[in-house]
């Protein structure tokens, strides 16, 4: 899955997968890793690779994001390239659109958010995609009310090589639970902030342990996950953690949530908001947060 930054790739990964496995917010760069998601259908398996938005990069975190998404471009059997509805094609599109083109591998252009537009401007999107390149095919479809999604789906099937399933029924992602913890932490974090803080987000798993249970005890497993959340300023840490610590604790209510649905156990939040000087330039500290 490519596109540029807020093209609509998380959302439509989840909808194809039935289920949440990549996060999702209205703020460009949201991705930072490459999340798989498994389709599971009675005649064949789709492994979804939802990768960061291409872009042109103003860091060494937005070169390594590049890096990664051209890599796994390379190891693909079909490229889904989603061009939002709602937007007018833009550089960005043509940027991503003219990389696609030294791929062998079939591209399929999808229109995304077709609910946001009216059928007439719906139509033109699709004739200014079917100008921009060459696609396998062309397909519109709206993630947030399922619509042509099972269309999409037989789309990309085809392009599949016969083989045994790679994953197991049931096997929704190959994320490591700790980097979906991070993930639901960084989309509590993100929702309603400024534009400025997105990219200046990272957010590590420190530590998770059980607490002991009594013997007579049938309740699920109670958890302690300590996090960090990572800033490049004091004036973001202010910000994430709001006055008197009232934003940090709607954060930790809502990735809550989110977290124990994910690990089926009650859940202790332990959330530390610090400082990593320009985090996004530096090699070192770049490793230490996982890119």
């Amino acid at each position: 899955m490519v596109g540029r930054p807020n093209a609509g790739k998380s959302t439509l990964t989840n909808a194809l997968v039935g289920e949440k496995v990549a996060i999702t917010s209205g703020r460009p760069q949201t991705t930072r890793h490459v999340v798989r998601g498994v389709v599971h259908r009675a005649d064949g398996q789709l492994v979804l690779v939802d990768t960061p938005g291409l872009h042109r990069p103003r860091t060494l975190l937005g070169q390594r994001l590049n890096d990664l998404v051209r890599e796994t471009l390379s190891e693909v059997d079909a490229i889904v390239f989603c061009l939002p509805a709602d937007e007018k094609i833009g550089p960005g599109d043509t940027f991503i659109a003219r990389e696609l083109s030294q791929q062998r591998t079939p591209v399929v252009a999808v229109a995304t958010k077709a609910d946001k537009v009216s059928r007439e401007r719906l139509a033109e999107h699709l004739l200014a995609i079917d100008k921009l390149g060459e696609w396998s095919t062309i397909v519109p479809v709206s993630a947030v009310r399922d619509e042509q999604i099972d269309v999409l789906t037989d789309v990309l099937l085809q392009h599949m090589p016969v083989g045994p399933p790679l994953y197991p029924e049931g096997e929704l992602t190959d994320e490591p639970e700790n980097v979906m913890i991070a993930e639901l932490v960084r989309e509590a974090a993100l929702e309603g902030v400024r534009d400025e803080l997105p990219h200046s987000l990272a957010v590590l798993v420190e530590e998770i342990t059980e607490r002991p249970r009594e013997k007579n005890d049938h309740r699920p497993p109670m958890l302690d996950v300590h996090v960090n959340l990572y800033v490049e300023r004091s004036s973001q840490k202010a910000i994430i953690i709001g006055k008197g610590g009232a934003r940090l604790r709607e954060v930790g209510t809502r990735a809550r949530k989110g977290i124990e649905a994910l690990l089926g156990a009650r859940v202790y939040l332990d959330l530390h908001v610090r400082v990593a000087k320009d985090w996004q330039r530096d090699p070192k500290l770049l490793q230490r947060l996982g890119f």
